[in-house]
């Protein structure tokens, strides 16, 4: 059997240690010269015999930090803190006789006449594994200069980027990104636009959760990307310019600010990043038409396609923290961005008959003029009701879509000698609004014996209207298109909560949670003015749904560390796959949506286990009921794509994450999953029983050559595999980047260069409805990046709020938005 190999796999990577570990706790504080406490200092527990990290934790306000459960060895600590030197301490021992082991206090030295506003992120990995999560450090990757969010997220272990740039998690479609633990509340087409404006410069961490717990919403059958920005964490006045310029056919520049005042009781922020994209993308189809009756071709389709779009972006995010007392915060942000859209398009189509003799020729030429704007306004409160971590906290948002599509459509036909036989013009006006408003608590209590208690309420109201106004024009004069004209209104109440109960004995680590979520919606395609649409385009549904989820770990000594864990979740169709309009690519390939189009419910499960912290492997299985996925149907010549419920998707297996320090300037990254998808239902009254096996291996090496040097070698490698109806060819890219520190490290200077041998082209193929289709998809995926960072100001360490998140997550990361495909 397939999977026997892959027991055999996660068989040999369990190493097992016999020596049981002694469950020590470690304490101590951090102060400088003045024996003032320093609060968010890093500490990292090292192990003394390969200076491999064991553990992380950082000092609260009172400069106090604890490493509890901690197997018997010789370790040392390392403390960081901006603003002060780096301390590096003796080594010290943990026996079975020492449960409680107390440190004498650290004293930090401050740092004087240099830049103090961020840490060297020199020494951060590029790829960190912990418990629940996989962190990717971007500012760790020299590759990643002046690159995109979606050029991270391309690099990121377990994650895909489809042809269409749909995003996946170990094979699953169906992950929910997030912005600052905030949903985006776009469609797919939209949030890709965005992600390819979003620089790199503006990006922290991203964090991958695979299976969240109950805290959070229950959307994303595959998990949760949360995409953290940078955030000063100091007082006093700081920042970071960065300026970017990356060439291929045409240049893209762009630039980004990051300003942060902080003193007494306020703390003021402020981003603002700038990019003009400007693009070009080709596509070639082959269709061949086949008779149902002797099985033969009986006509055939072909297309080239040349597409170039222009896309400049502005985007801003400010805010104020007030510090009511030590306890008490109460903040306020507001955000958003204008992105305004030029996309051209040429196609060739040709009409062949079963001995591919030309029957007649289409020219097809478009136009789409889009402005995309968005703002988001939160409010938020924090409540620390203790030192232990008993708190409250509350969001309230509200955001804003809006936009405005214009589209133009000339097709010309002619005969095989290029006589011309017919002309038509269609323009399209489609503006659409999206009010989303929303509301959320959470409370968390610890109590004693290492008991933690979690619970939530939340609650959200999504308002859409969307309209498609077309006219064919003759003479230069709009005639309103009757067939195609359309009104679409959509709303949907959720409301939910939660309970997480987290238990920590001895070498076991517990967590349960059960999340309930009411959905209430309701639609109605009112048509137009001339045609009278049916009662039955009106739609409403209400139900209630219970979302399990179970996690327990277990540390079996200082080198072997065991995983499991269950979770339910449920994904709910974007806004926009449910506005019912026909969206043009040209005269015989439309989009359209599903109002009809149900949600997904999957149920995820994971075994883990990983090796001295530096190998992970994990086996994950999962049942998708009500699947939904982009679906083709066949109308004549022209082909319609939309999402569609098919049946059921059955996902399983095993993936492994290595991070091997080779040398001391040499540290080796490397993922891989093998992944198994079965699909099964019906699809337009046609039996629907396909799956693959599909390999995903991402490798990155990283470089210190000393003297301020740095480099990065790395890439990714994916076979064939299904997604949904189409079955796409391997695919990889391979990138290259060095780096020089400048101004005592205040600057750096970074050259990248993405997909060196220009290998990262979508082909693929697809059979329905007697038409056998193929497909090549290319871009201009090979770039060369320059980008120059420098910091400035002169912080102070002081107090800092840790919620800038907003409540609006779920309902975000579900509104679509013009792209660049």
């Amino acid at each position: 059997m397939k999977f026997t190999l892959l027991f055999l796999l996660i068989a040999f990577s369990i190493v097992v240690n016999a020596q049981l570990p002694s469950n020590s706790n470690i304490r101590g504080s951090v102060a400088e010269d003045g024996r003032i406490p320093v609060e968010g200092a890093s500490i990292a527990l090292m192990k003394d015999k390969d200076t491999s990290t064991y553990k992380m934790s950082e000092t609260d306000k009172s400069g106090k930090f604890v490493f509890g459960t901690i197997p018997a060895g010789n370790y040392h600590l390392l403390v960081t803190a901006v603003g002060h030197e780096p301390f590096s301490g003796p080594a010290f021992s943990v026996s079975t006789n020492n449960k409680n082991i107390n440190l004498p206090q650290i004293i930090l030295k401050k740092k004087t006449n240099e830049l103090q506003s961020v840490a060297v992120v020199a020494n951060k990995s590029f790829i960190e594994q912990r418990a629940d999560r996989i962190v990717v450090n971007v500012d760790a990757s020299p590759s990643n200069a002046g690159s995109t969010a979606m050029d991270i997220l391309e690099k990121s272990p377990g994650v895909t980027v489809d042809k269409d740039d749909n995003i996946s998690l170990k094979g699953k479609q169906g992950v929910i990104i997030m912005i600052d633990d905030k949903p985006t509340y776009m469609t797919s087409t939209q949030l890709a636009s965005y992600l390819k404006s979003l620089p790199a410069s503006a990006i922290d961490q991203l964090e991958i959760m695979t299976n969240p717990s109950a805290k959070y919403d229950a959307a994303g059958n595959s998990g949760i990307i949360n995409i953290k920005t940078k955030k000063s964490k100091t007082r006093g006045f700081n920042g970071s310019l960065t300026l970017s310029q990356t060439e291929s056919k045409y240049g893209k520049p762009g630039a980004s600010v990051n300003l942060n005042y902080r003193t007494g009781k306020l703390n003021i922020f402020a981003n603002a990043g700038f990019n003009r994209w400007k693009g070009w993308h080709n596509l070639d189809i082959n269709r061949n038409y086949i008779d149902s009756g002797d099985g033969k071709i009986n006509s055939i389709f072909t297309q080239t396609t040349h597409m170039q779009y222009t896309s400049p972006e502005f985007n801003l995010k400010t805010g104020i923290d007030y510090f009511i007392d030590d306890k008490t915060t109460l903040g306020f942000v507001v955000s958003g961005f204008q992105d305004d859209e030029k996309n051209q398009s040429q196609s060739y189509i040709t009409l062949k008959d079963a001995n591919n003799i030309p029957d007649s020729l289409v020219h097809s030429f478009g136009n789409i003029e889009g402005k995309w704007q968005n703002l988001s306004v939160n409010l938020n409160f924090l409540r620390k009701f203790d030192s232990l971590g008993t708190q409250i906290t509350a969001d309230a948002d509200y955001v804003l879509y809006n936009s405005k599509n214009d589209q133009y459509y000339l097709n010309a036909t002619y005969d095989p000698k290029m006589n011309p036989l017919d002309a038509s013009t269609l323009s399209g006006h489609l503006p659409s609004l999206i009010n989303i408003y929303t509301f959320k608590t959470d409370y968390a209590h610890p109590f004693k014996k290492d008991i933690k208690l979690e619970a939530g309420l939340k609650t959200s109201y999504v308002a859409t209207d969307n309209q498609a106004n077309y006219f064919n024009v003759v003479n230069n004069i709009e005639y309103p298109d009757t067939t195609k004209t359309n009104y679409f209104v959509y709303h949907e109440n959720i409301n939910a909560a939660y309970l997480n109960l987290i238990k920590k004995y001895k070498k076991w680590n517990f967590q349960a949670g059960l999340r309930l979520e009411n959905t209430n919606y309701s639609g109605h395609q009112f048509g137009n003015k001339y045609t009278v649409i049916n009662n039955d385009s009106a739609f409403s549904k209400s139900y209630i749904s219970a979302f399990p989820t179970a996690y327990i770990s277990y540390q079996l000594n200082d080198n072997n560390m065991f995983g499991l864990n269950f979770g339910r979740r449920i994904d709910r169709p974007d806004y926009g796959d449910l506005n019912p309009f026909l969206f043009f690519l040209d005269q015989y390939t439309y989009q359209a949506g599903n109002p009809y189009l149900q949600p997904q419910y999957t149920t995820n499960f994971e075994l883990s286990h990983t090796y001295h912290n530096k190998l992970t492997t994990t086996l994950n299985y999962s049942n998708t009921r009500n699947f939904f996925s982009e679906t083709f149907e066949q109308q004549g010549h022209a082909t319609i794509v939309r999402n569609g419920n098919i049946g059921r998707r059955q996902n399983a297996g095993i993936s492994v994450s290595l991070n091997l320090p080779a040398t001391k300037w040499w540290t080796i990254i490397l993922y891989s999953n093998l992944n198994y998808n079965h699909f099964n239902g019906i699809l337009y009254g046609e039996n629907l029983d396909v799956s693959a096996v599909n390999l995903l291996s991402n490798l990155n090496n990283q470089f210190k050559f000393g003297k301020g040097w740095g480099g990065e070698l790395s890439g990714f490698y994916r076979t064939a595999g299904l997604e949904g109806q189409v079955l796409i060819k391997p695919v990889g890219q391979t990138s290259a980047a060095i780096v020089k520190q400048l101004f005592k490290e205040k600057g750096s200077l970074k050259l990248g260069v993405r997909d060196i041998f220009y290998t990262q082209q979508f082909r693929g193929s697809i059979n329905f409805q007697e038409t056998e289709a193929t497909f090549h998809n290319m871009r201009d995926s090979r770039q060369v990046s320059l980008t120059f960072t420098y910091r400035f100001g002169k912080p102070i360490k002081g107090p800092e709020n840790n919620h800038h998140s907003g409540g609006a997550d779920e309902e975000a990361n579900r509104v679509k938005a013009g792209g660049n495909n």
